[in-house]
């Protein structure tokens, strides 16, 4: 009887290792679904937390001290939950609020359209916000040139706008736009000033907007006279809880709503739009990650594919170390290191290839990206365990082989 000798995990390491370089193609063909599933977990959570990061930074930038009243009721699971017959905000409001919230230094109301935007022989589609002076200090949205229309203007509807950087770069290129006329609803209107850039703000590009009086948007452009929602600006972040109470209440007055009525309104902030966003983002990240650890289980059962194939191949290989001394267990070491070694160097080349297309989103597309060290280290190391589990099966077949059975394999 051969002496039987333990295989250390240094040579467990080398005899793997030169079986997968005898076959570097089929090794690297079936890493590959492992480097395209670590990879894709990586870029998707980075895409997914830089999603959230820039969502929350850029709407806590509008002020915690704002909040925003929208005509019908709050949305519970896709239902409607309105109870009162009144679903619009009007100047009666606007004036219910003004006196009746002591909590509240500014009240501006505001309305929205999407408009085709002509200026010489260029157009763009693009959002319409009808307001007051006051947007400009309320929304802390200043100008980088030129001027705010006035109070003035509003009363007298006149046909002035001020311009966001995406409609400037899309309309006038390099021409500073300020004291030109662009034409909206075939309406001509002076280019009063631009405002600085500020990104986008959710699903909502602050940039791609124009801002005309409040008065001009309902009369000359749309045709109505209430209003889209109505921004409040508290006097202090301290006493935004009892503001959101005063407009509430005020509201509720305002709609004639019994005590047993639900409010046909609904009153936001910037952190409760936030986390709404935030929560939309990882519910696309946990999908998009989902889909991820879906490619990592193929790159396995590939792994194990692969795996009985070089089982197969080798068994006469097998049946001649059993016969020098080799042990069971050995042989299950040996198959069980080559099938983690594939998972492990497609891990870490996943790794490399996600980071990499993160960090290549963020540089040339602009796209906001966050890398999360627990995403690299959980997704490396399912694909470790993804090579333990699917290549216990194939390591279990070869050391279970009959030792005689298997020098006899041609």
């Amino acid at each position: 009887m051969p002496a039987h000798r333990n295989i250390s995990f240094g040579e467990g390491i080398g005899v793997a290792f030169a079986a997968l370089r005898a076959n570097k193609m089929r090794a690297a063909l079936t890493m590959l679904g492992i480097i395209i599933g670590v990879a894709a977990m990586i870029t998707m959570v980075a895409l997914g937390s830089g999603a959230k990061k820039a969502v929350s930074a850029r709407i806590n930038a509008l002020g915690a001290d704002l909040l925003f009243v929208r005509a019908g009721a709050e949305m519970m699971g896709g239902v409607h939950m309105a109870a009162g017959e009144v679903e619009h905000l009007d100047a009666a409001d606007v004036a219910a609020l003004t006196s009746d919230c002591p909590s509240v230094i500014a009240v501006v109301p505001e309305v929205n359209g999407a408009f085709q935007v002509k200026y010489e022989n260029k157009n763009w589609n693009t959002r319409i916000t009808g307001t007051l002076a006051d947007f400009e200090w309320v929304r802390n949205a200043p100008l980088s040139s030129g001027t705010y229309f006035t109070n003035a203007d509003n009363q007298r509807r006149e046909r002035v706008c001020v311009l966001g950087q995406t409609v400037v770069d899309n309309l006038f290129g390099e021409t500073a736009p300020v004291g030109h006329v662009v034409r909206i609803r075939g309406i001509n209107f002076e280019v009063k000033g631009v405002l600085q850039a500020k990104g986008a703000q959710g699903f909502f590009n602050q940039d791609d907007q124009i801002l005309v009086p409040l008065e001009t948007a309902q009369y000359r452009l749309l045709g109505r006279d209430t209003y889209s929602q109505i921004c409040l600006k508290a006097a202090t972040e301290k006493q935004i809880d009892q503001a959101i109470v005063e407009v509430e209440s005020s509201m509720r007055r305002s709609h004639r709503l019994s005590s047993g009525q639900d409010n046909d309104f609904s009153i936001r902030t910037p952190s409760d739009i936030a986390a709404t966003l935030t929560q939309t983002a990882q519910t696309f990240t946990g999908l998009l990650a989902s889909i991820a650890l879906v490619s990592l289980i193929v790159g396995g059962i590939g792994i194990m594919n692969i795996m009985l194939v070089s089982v197969t191949e080798r068994t006469r290989e097998i049946g001649v170390r059993m016969a020098l001394g080799a042990r069971r267990r050995d042989i299950l070491f040996q198959f069980l290191i080559e099938s983690t070694t594939l998972s492990v160097a497609g891990g870490i080349v996943g790794i490399l290839a996600g980071v990499g297309a993160a960090l290549a989103m963020a540089r040339f597309y602009g796209w906001n990206t966050l890398i999360v060290p627990e995403s690299v280290f959980i997704s490396f190391g399912f694909a470790a365990l993804v090579g333990i589990f699917f290549g216990l099966y194939p390591a279990r077949k070869a050391a279970r082989l009959d030792p005689i059975e298997a020098l006899r394999y041609e």
